[in-house]
This record gives structure tokens, sequence and C-alpha cells, in this order.
């Protein structure tokens, strides 16, 4: 069954890849069209920015933009969605039936959308998207490895305040272990937050708006994948647990 599951936790992943595909097409990338053209325009006029400054001829373009945002998008978001749809699959599997009497759907929904929070929206509080035209090159390494570790702080903050909720859980008390276990991830979450590098390389004169557009839409673009994950998953993942059951009935 487990087998079963995954399978289709990766190709939940894959659908939803597609779907988040074309909706950063219609709104992230449009975006990041306007950004590399503020970084080209200020290259143009001599302007010393964080990633237009540099001495002698241009760098020569190894990927064509037509190429990135076409066949590159849908190859990176394919094998991404792919990976973490067969986690959350497995993720299901383990966490299914214990989380109280939530059926398939409910719960695959319920956990792609906490998983979209603790992944997307809570590091993107600290470290939030920025276009690529934006940064410098040689800060790359560094301002990946803190927004992994945001992650793994979020997801292991999760972790501890979920115990701690189920250690504390009493009848009649699960509201107030709830509780507890939402303030501890906050004081987890908030002082990592403040112990983690500031980094902030956006120009004071890039435009404002288009900033914020972008990281809407690339918030949106994470959304759609992770909802799609969540519904498609569900739906499949209830007919497998059906087919289970009624094998198990049978014998």
């Amino acid at each position: 069954m487990t087998r079963n599951l995954l399978w289709r936790g990766m190709l939940a992943g894959i659908l939803g890849a597609l779907l988040a595909t074309l909706f950063a097409r219609g709104f992230a990338e449009p975006r990041i069209d306007l950004a590399i053209g503020y970084e080209e325009s200020h290259a143009a006029h001599g302007k010393d920015h964080a990633d237009t400054a540099h001495d002698g001829p241009p760098e020569e373009e190894l990927v064509s933009r037509d190429t990135q945002k076409g066949a590159g998008l849908l190859t990176a978001l394919a094998l991404y969605g792919a990976a973490v749809g067969g986690i959350f699959s497995l993720v299901f599997a383990y966490g299914y039936g214990r989380m109280g009497h939530l059926g398939p759907r409910s719960f695959a929904l319920l956990l792609a959308m906490l998983t979209f929070v603790l992944v997307v929206l809570v590091p993107a509080i600290k470290y939030p998207q920025t276009p690529p035209a934006v940064g410098k090159h040689e800060t790359v390494a560094l301002r990946t490895a803190a927004f992994f570790g945001m992650i793994a702080l979020s997801l292991g903050a999760a972790i501890v305040a979920a115990r701690l909720r189920a250690a504390l859980a009493r009848p009649g008390r699960g509201f107030d272990a709830t509780l507890l276990g939402l303030v501890v991830y906050l004081g987890i979450v908030g002082l990592g937050q403040f112990l983690l590098p500031v980094i902030d390389e956006v120009p004071g004169d890039f435009p404002a708006a288009l900033l914020w557009e972008f990281r809407i839409a690339s918030i949106g673009t994470q959304l759609v994948l992770w909802l799609t994950i969540g519904l498609a998953f569900g739906l499949w993942a209830e007919r497998v647990l059906s087919r289970h059951q009624a094998d198990k009935f049978k014998a």
C-alpha cells in the first residue's frame, strides 16, 4: 500500500508542477522579465548595482531566457514536484489515523496546507523571495544556506511542538496542549529568525510594486503546487485505502 501511495504522491506532485508552471508563466515570469529589464537599463546607464557592476565585456548567456521560463521552468518544477510529492505521500502514510478521525482527503489537504505554511510562508517572513536579477552573485551560497536553514528550523520547531502537544494532551485539555505547542513553535522560530543573518540586497530604487507583485506571484506558485498535491493525492489515496480495506475484509 505504501508503494501505491508513493507513486501517486509523485504523480500528484508532477500534476501540481504542471499547474504551478502555468501560474508562474502568467504571473511570476513577467515580473522577472521586468526585473531583468530594470537591471539591464541600469547597467546601460553605468549605475553600480549588486548584479550589474562588472568590468570587461558582458558575460555570454548560457541558457536563453525563453528556455529558462519554458522548458527549464517546467523541468525544474516537475522534478521538485515529484520529489516533494513522494515525501508527502510517506508523511501521509505515517500520519494518517494519528490526527483524529479525518478522512484521507481531509487529512491530505490539511497536511498539504500545513506543509505550505511551514515550508513556504514562515521562511518567507525572514527571507522573502526576490527576482533573480536582484542580489549579489558572491552571496548566493550564503543566501541559499540561510533559506534552507530557515526551512529546517520551521520543520524542526513543528516536530517539537507536535510532540509536546501529544505528550500534554489529555481528555478535555486538547485546546490547552495545542495552544502551548503553538507558542513553543512561534518561540523557536522567532528565536531562530533573530539569530539567522539578515540579508537585504534589494537596491533602494528598485520598484516596490514590482518586488511586491513578484513575491505574491512566487507564493501563489507554491500555493498552486501544494493545493494540487493535497487535493489530487487525497482523492487517489482515498481510493487506495478503500480498496485496501475491502481486501482486508474479504480476507
